[in-house]
């Protein structure tokens, strides 16, 4: 087994490692949610945690790890005789992003269960877990139905699988750990809420600080274990802490005043519903608990303000998560002080083991386990990717009008793509539309067509009793129709002609719009813009539609149409999306007002480019931005020789555009 690189020995990140600490003292905090940029030492804090988890005693040969002090009355290896028990680690369980539903919550044997009325039960991850960590690297990255799962056990503490009326329930409280780099996309809101804590990581900008993490690495990578020896005795001083901390919990007073400290906090910044008040409380008490006193000061509320309560402020993905701290100070002290807890306290935390701020080590920050620390600069700034003859013309950004909700575009037909929200599609999850035989492990079990698979053979399989006898042959895989998500990529005409301030406003309002809806629709955004004389990809296919506004914001304008040119990089992003990911099927919103200007025959080169992409099958909408009394009617033309359709920026509007579904569809269908 490898050795972890110790919770003590890394660098900086006194919040990570503060939040961490905090769930270990009281899982009932609710986990932590990471986020930051790679090379920021998420997983390796994460997994350095585990080394400093108390012991768990657990009932022997129990895979559901019940405590022997208190086994789970309905645990499926239950009923446990008293005695008999055993001492081992605190697991740290990982959960990869491609796992299945049965992976994550255990698989139940329907053969056995519909033939012998035995509940054969596989434990998965959940179990696993119980009395341990769970951690979900690149959390943001997980099929939502994962998560939700993941969430009502978190919160439940139990988790349930539930077949064709067979049920099993199983213990499962955990220290849930996830972490994600926003820039390749966010979770839904009310997914971030089922998150306790949140802590935003970055690399050190020090040079010392950088010259320690590279220093310690090398050390860590040369000799593992003589690197953890070094650093044993800080390990052993915050393990006793933790527990001591975790003993003191239930003593700890969390008075009137700083109830009405931490609801007049939520209160002002405006939080929907009342868990960010319940974590709050709860974090609060923790942060008393491991400071070693017993009262829950001023202080205490300001730091579970500040771990608790950013990433429950956003509305929308464009805004950026974070806490006003004046506002927060301000607030703590017109409610504070009715405890003698008020914001100018003496009490202070009493320092860690290495003397630390809110008792962290001093040590400023930890490598990722590939070394890669190197900053990266976030979506937006400054290393902007500009199109040629970017001189010509250019005008300065103009500013997105306010977005507004579209109408819902859709791929016509029926698709195979990751689970969302736009288009048609065979899912795992849905309405049930028929049944087949199961190619590989039965996951959804269609019981009529079981039944009616088996029926006939009862006679020859020697039936004597009421039961039903049921063959492997006999099962049918029920088939579901869902929604996917699907590659939007959004093609954006910057040219001259689209210059003009008022336009190309609405034209990024527009474009804003259709992301929001596409973050709404958990699908994957690209950006391809045109202008001078070439076409760039602004942002390559992602999941992060919040890195795609920031670059559609920063968008300059000026110099000829390269229409062609922009079709014609959209066609190779495309194309190797399609090699990367086959099943999801592709959306082009081609935003122009249809001319092409520069080169030879520029007209007749863009037809060529618009027929190559209509031959491949890629469902297309023009968004025409022509404006003015006099109308070309060129991104009509355009929307024809894609086999799309085209809208006005006026008809994209939800309220405006009945039918556009239906007319997107038909135009594929003829181009067919």
């Amino acid at each position: 087994m490898s050795t972890p690189f110790p919770f003590t020995a890394v660098v900086g990140q006194d919040d990570l490692r503060l939040a961490l600490l905090l769930n270990a003292v009281s899982p009932a905090v609710g986990g932590v949610l990471v986020r930051g940029e790679k090379g920021t030492a998420k997983s390796t804090a994460v997994r350095a945690l585990s080394a400093l988890m108390p012991e768990v005693d657990v009932v022997s040969g129990c895979r559901f790890s019940c405590d022997p002090d208190s086994p789970d009355p309905a645990c499926p290896d239950g009923p446990h005789e008293p005695g008999a028990f055993a001492s081992r680690p605190a697991r740290m369980v990982e959960l990869p992003v491609g796992a299945s539903e049965d992976r994550l919550v255990g698989a139940l044997d329907i053969e056995r269960a519909l033939a012998e009325g035995v509940k054969a039960f596989e434990p998965g991850l959940l179990a696993d877990a119980h009395r341990g960590i769970l951690y979900v690297d690149e959390v943001n990255l997980l099929h939502d139905h994962l998560v939700d799962l993941l969430l009502d056990a978190a919160a439940m503490g139990a988790s349930y699988v539930e077949r064709e009326g067979v049920s099993v329930r199983h213990a499962s409280k955990f220290l849930l750990v996830g972490t994600m780099n926003p820039e390749e996309g966010e979770l839904r809101p009310q997914l971030l809420d089922r998150f306790g804590l949140t802590v935003e990581v970055a690399a050190s900008r020090e040079p010392d600080q950088r010259v320690e993490v590279v220093r310690r690495r090398l050390a860590y990578d040369d000799d593992p274990a003589g690197f953890a020896a070094r650093w044993a005795d800080e390990e052993a001083a915050v393990r006793a802490r933790i527990v001591a901390a975790r003993k003191l919990l239930p003593s700890v007073r969390l008075g009137d005043g700083a109830l009405r400290q931490i609801a007049a906090t939520c209160a002002a910044f405006e939080v929907d519903g009342m868990r960010a008040d319940i974590v709050m409380a709860r974090t609060a008490t923790a942060l008393a608990a491991w400071a070693g006193r017993t009262e829950v000061l001023a202080e205490d509320v300001r730091q579970a303000a500040l771990l608790a309560l950013p990433h429950r402020r956003r509305r929308n993905p464009f805004d950026a998560p974070g806490l006003d701290e004046d506002k927060l100070d301000e607030t703590l002290e017109e409610f504070g002080g009715q405890d003698g807890d008020g914001p100018d306290g003496d009490d202070d935390p009493d320092p860690g083991p290495g003397g630390g701020p809110g008792g962290q080590p001093e040590p400023d920050d930890a490598p990722q386990g590939d070394g890669d620390t190197a900053a990266r600069p976030e979506a937006g700034e400054g290393g902007e990717p500009q199109p040629s003859g970017s001189g010509a013309g250019e005008q300065q950004p103009a500013r997105a009008a306010e977005p507004f909700r579209t109408k819902v575009l859709s791929v016509p037909g029926l698709g195979e793509g990751a689970a969302g929200r736009r288009s048609r599609a065979r899912t795992e999850h849905g309405r049930t539309t028929g049944a087949r035989r199961p190619r590989g492990a039965l996951t959804k079990l269609h019981l009529a067509a079981t039944v009616q698979a088996a029926a006939p053979h009862q006679r020859a399989r020697g039936r004597s009793g009421p039961g039903l006898v049921v063959r492997r042959d006999d099962l049918r895989q029920a088939t579901r129709e869902g929604r996917e998500g699907n590659l939007v990529l959004f093609v954006v005409d910057a040219s001259g002609s689209m210059a003009a301030r008022q336009r190309m406003s609405a034209v990024k309002g527009a474009v804003l719009s259709l992301l929001l809806d596409a973050y709404q629709r958990r699908d994957k955004v690209g950006l391809v813009t045109f202008r001078g004389s070439a076409a760039d990809v602004a942002l390559p296919p992602t999941s992060s539609v919040d890195a795609a506004a920031v670059r559609l914001e920063s968008l300059p304008t000026g110099g000829r149409t390269p229409l062609a040119a922009g079709l014609l990089r959209a066609h190779e992003v495309l194309r190797v999306e399609r090699l990367r990911d086959p099943a999801r099927r592709p959306l082009m919103v081609v935003v122009t007002d249809g001319r092409a200007t520069g080169g030879p025959e520029p007209v007749a080169l863009a037809g060529r480019a618009a027929r190559l992409l209509a031959a491949e099958g890629t469902a297309s909408v023009v968004v025409d931005c022509e404006s003015g009394p006099v109308r070309l009617g060129l991104a009509g033309q355009l929307a024809g020789e894609l086999g799309g359709t085209a809208v006005t920026l006026d008809e994209l509007r939800a309220d405006s555009i009945a039918g556009l579904v239906r007319d997107v569809q038909g135009s594929s269908r003829r181009a067919a």
